[in-house]
């Protein structure tokens, strides 16, 4: 026995979703036998935009029955069968997550007539309920109410019973291994199925192909699912707008997050909230003025000329300013901390020795400000990081060039590298951003220097990656 199920909502997300009207048909696989339809009083305002979509307003409802009152009716009339409805796993959370509220369990098999087209009658364009009743010429009156709805999909349903193979394919959607009722309604098996259980880096595409959510993984296919199992908000409207998912591997959890990155920066999901901003660089450079005192100062990276340092905000620019001034006796005047002042007076900085005030020889200050330069460029190093390939035959590298992540690369383990070139015509350059900083910090504090190979001419002669 089957219950086809269609309902009505405030359209507030999963958690915050209140049901206004309920819609079940109880069929026996050859004609309808019972029906329960019933508005229902949300207990809170319905939004104007569903009003406009439903035609169910506060009046409408305002002396209908909560869900409270009608709980265990719904309970009693889907007993013993199974709940269909057309992208099944809305309308079943939804009704699971309000009986939950009012202490009751809901637990049913569940078929999802959007996947059942999908596989019984494939090939066209649009698999939602109203073009697909046209197509087949099935009766849809009174849309986007629930009885309306839940009628047609009843309808459709007894042709997808009736159509080629739909023994086969209804016992393999039932199977309790099965995952056919957890995976999206617009999602294609079989986009699932040739995802890899390895790391790299997944995308959620919609039905125009675009991106809409960027992921990465140490085992793909485990996280993917998690996807389908969470029924946060968030995730619900997701896999809702998913229709296919594409990967890329990348033999390791490094590699996939900088991998990740990248393509959030490059697509701009939609579902995606980290790493969409995008973060404006400073750096630290050096000039000298017209008294020839040399100047330590910062600025967007694109207005500082030979940048010595790069930031990502100006804060933590002036912060590295300030322990300049304090390591090398500078003054916060003439490293840009104090502007528009005749002479220093910095409420942390105390070591100034008076260039501000003529009391200190300009080619002494000179000196302490090409020893602090000195120092920063002695922090700069080429190396590379080690990693695991996409297959037992290759290995991964990431390449940072003077501190600076360049990008990473693909190279079979036969292959040696014996200069800067050869590392350099395996390189998909990629741009620095904070958020590859931190992935390339968090990395090197986290592991041993087993994987890292610090870059020049001599060691890689000596030293064959």
């Amino acid at each position: 026995m089957y219950c086809i199920v269609d309902i009505e909502t405030t359209g507030n997300g999963i958690k915050g979703n209140k049901i206004t009207e309920i819609s079940i048909f109880k069929y026996d696989g050859h004609e309808i036998v019972d029906e329960f339809t019933s508005l229902v009083d949300p207990e809170c305002e319905i939004p104007y935009f569903i009003t406009r979509l439903t035609g169910i307003d506060n009046d409408t409802v305002r002396n209908a029955p909560t869900i409270d009152a009608i709980a265990d009716t719904i309970l009693k009339f889907t007993e013993g069968t199974i709940f269909v409805a057309h992208s099944v796993n809305f309308d079943y959370h939804i009704i699971k997550n309000e009986l939950r509220n009012n202490g009751r369990d809901f637990i049913r098999k569940k078929l999802c007539t959007v996947r059942l087209s999908r596989k019984l009658v494939p090939g066209y364009h649009s698999y939602s309920l109203g073009k697909l009743c046209s197509a087949l010429g099935i009766p849809l009156t009174d849309r986007h109410r629930a009885r309306g709805d839940a009628h047609a999909t009843a309808l459709l349903f007894g042709k997808l019973l009736r159509a080629d193979g739909a023994d086969k394919v209804f016992k393999a959607f039932l199977n309790a291994r099965s995952q056919e009722a957890t995976l999206p309604a617009s999602l294609p098996r079989e986009a699932f199925e040739r995802i890899p259980a390895t790391p790299g880096v997944y995308y959620f595409k919609d039905a125009k192909g675009k991106i809409i959510y960027v992921g990465k993984a140490i085992d793909l296919k485990k996280r993917v699912l998690g996807h389908f199992y969470d029924k946060s908000t968030k995730e619900v409207r997701l896999c809702a707008d998913t229709a296919d998912i594409d990967f890329e591997l990348s033999g390791s959890d490094l590699l996939a997050l900088l991998m990740e990155s990248a393509a959030i920066k490059h697509h701009y999901p939609a579902y995606n909230r980290a790493q969409k901003k995008r973060i404006q660089p400073y750096g630290i450079f050096a000039y000298e003025d017209r008294s020839g005192i040399v100047h330590l100062a910062y600025n967007q990276l694109k207005m500082a000329p030979n940048a010595l340092v790069t930031f990502y905000n100006p804060t933590d620019c002036r912060l590295f300013l300030e322990q300049m001034c304090t390591t090398f006796d500078l003054c916060p005047k003439y490293c840009h901390l104090q502007e528009n002042v005749k002479t220093c007076s910095h409420f942390r900085i105390d070591s100034c020795a008076g260039i501000c005030r003529d009391s200190e020889p300009i080619s002494d200050y000179n000196a302490k400000v090409a020893l602090a330069i000195k120092g920063m460029s002695l922090k700069k190093e080429d190396f590379i990081i080690k990693e695991k390939g996409r297959h037992i035959d290759e290995e991964a590298f990431v390449l940072v060039r003077n501190n600076v992540y360049s990008g990473y690369g693909f190279i079979e383990k036969e292959i040696e590298l014996n200069s800067y070139a050869d590392v350099e015509a395996f390189v998909i350059p990629q741009k620095s951003t904070v958020e590859t900083e931190s992935i390339i910090k968090s990395y090197l504090n986290g592991n041993s220097g087993k994987k890292i190979r610090v870059l020049d001419e001599r060691l890689l002669e000596e030293n064959r990656f």
